[in-house]
């Protein structure tokens, strides 16, 4: 798995604030470029999941906001409301991409480890037979 290369994105419903708005079809552009897994989200209309994991985020128009939250088990669960679209859009890429990245300091890559799975084998079996005292007879 490779790690996402994040580009902050602050964004606020006031115009003239030096940040760039963005509106959903924008967001799942962002999203793909920061290599989030499109089964992840669910936005109606612009970016829909068919068949997708057992809990996805959703991001949706209602009557009077833009609502982001959490789809598990067909149960929708509202994390929080907007008034625009660039605050839910906003909300919803800073929680995707924060829950790819690695933290610091982090164990190594799956995809090393994997690479690396004879070696680790090896002084696993290393490790146990050192430790491993006379047998127990009762």
């Amino acid at each position: 798995m490779r790690w996402p290369r994040t580009r902050p994105v602050r964004v606020t419903s006031e115009a003239g604030d030096g940040t760039d708005p963005m509106d959903s079809a924008e967001l799942v552009e962002r999203l793909r470029e920061a290599d989030v897994p499109d089964a992840f989200y669910d936005i109606p209309g612009v970016h829909e999941v068919s068949a997708g994991p057992d809990a996805q985020y959703f991001l949706r128009r209602e009557a009077d906001a833009w609502t982001v939250g959490v789809r598990q088990r067909s149960q929708d669960s509202v994390v929080r409301r907007f008034s625009t679209e660039a605050g839910a859009c906003a909300h919803l890429y800073d929680t995707l991409v924060r829950s790819l990245a690695r933290p610091p300091g982090a164990a190594q890559p799956l995809d090393e480890l994997l690479a690396d799975t004879e070696q680790i084998q090896r002084q696993a079996w290393a490790d146990f037979r050192r430790h491993e005292g006379p047998a127990d007879d009762g």
